[in-house]
């Protein structure tokens, strides 16, 4: 006898910010794996698939009425947020990051866990654990916060509080930190590196000894499904990174091998790039070209017996592919 129960009825997923960089990945990811969607979002998505749905909303605050669309809801994905700017404009940066970050999240987190949802996973960000670490000492899950910038704070704030709500309301909570995300479609910093690398331009940059931690788009996805109703990621929270970290001279070499043209990086004193930022009054550039952030992933590892599905070379491979089509090649499925 076939099953007659109606697409309604089946429990769903709740994904916020699938128009992201992020949460479109994912709201691929799980059409391909069948699964029953809603995700809401300010402006209608650009693609929709059988079982997912699309309501709107106005906003992410600290009133916006979620109970609506939680009904059958099993697992929350949050990633949408108010994520980091490099030059912010306004005020008090601080009050608009908890407002979303925070109380926006912790209104839907509430109201989950009031209309029976079973798991809350919550996209979070390494700026948690602080900007950087010494080299050999990379940060894990038990590192103390040194949250800097509002971002960061807001961040930190909204997973004690989740975690707490979910002792309390018998609700799992899964958080998942990731350092800088590339992947097809990346921006920002990253795609200006690799437009510079395109065109050519000779850099300062052959002589940077430093190591950073980074996560394939793809590998953090994986993480995001393999702690899906998973009983081992209650209560948890997970750091990411593609196993391999990178100085910046050989993230830039791996790029120019990967859009096979010649890597043009000249060697030249660490301490006098950052002399010249400091001077130029742009230290943050240097922090992230020349400092080390490094994360440990032992725990995801041991914990949930994942380990990243793509290496680097395949991540960057994919990333330059979208980024270039005509000249790069495509990533090899693992």
């Amino acid at each position: 006898m076939h099953d007659q129960t109606s697409a309604s009825d089946e429990r769903q997923i709740l994904l916020t910010g699938a128009s992201g960089f992020v949460g479109k990945a994912l709201l691929t990811a799980l059409i391909a794996d069948k699964k029953h969607l809603i995700c809401p979002s300010r402006r209608p998505l650009d693609t929709l698939a059988a079982g997912v749905s699309n309501p709107q909303i106005k906003d992410l605050s600290a009133i916006t009425d979620w109970s609506p669309l939680l009904f059958n809801v099993d697992v929350v994905i949050h990633c949408a947020a108010r994520v980091h700017v490099m030059h912010e404009s306004v005020d008090n940066p601080l009050a608009l990051f908890r407002e979303v970050n925070v109380a926006a999240t912790m209104r839907l987190a509430e109201q989950a866990a009031l209309a029976g949802a079973k798991q809350f996973i919550f996209i979070s960000s390494v700026k948690v654990n602080g900007e950087a670490t010494q080299p050999g000492h990379p940060y894990t899950e038990t590192t103390p916060s040194h949250a800097h910038d509002p971002y960061g704070i807001s961040k930190c704030e909204a997973e004690s509080a989740l975690l707490a709500l979910g002792v309390q309301r018998g609700m799992s909570v899964t958080i998942i930190r990731p350092p800088l995300i590339y992947g097809p479609g990346v921006k920002a910093n990253f795609a200006s590196m690799l437009q510079w690398v395109k065109k050519g331009i000779p850099l300062p940059f052959g002589s940077i000894h430093n190591k950073r931690s980074f996560v394939y788009l793809e590998n953090l996805v994986s993480l995001v499904l393999c702690c899906l109703g998973n009983p081992r990621a209650a209560q948890q929270v997970f750091l990411v990174s593609d196993g391999h970290d990178l100085s910046t001279t050989e993230l830039l070499q791996l790029c120019a091998q990967a859009m096979h043209v010649r890597s043009r990086l000249l060697p030249f004193p660490t301490a006098l790039l950052i002399l010249f930022a400091n001077l130029a009054r742009r230290p943050a550039i240097t922090d992230r070209l020349c400092g080390t952030l490094q994360v440990d992933i032992s725990k995801a590892k041991q914990l949930l017996g994942w380990t990243p599905p793509y290496s680097v070379a395949q991540g960057l491979s994919a990333t330059i592919a979208a980024f270039q089509p005509s000249t790069a090649t495509t990533t090899t499925t693992p």
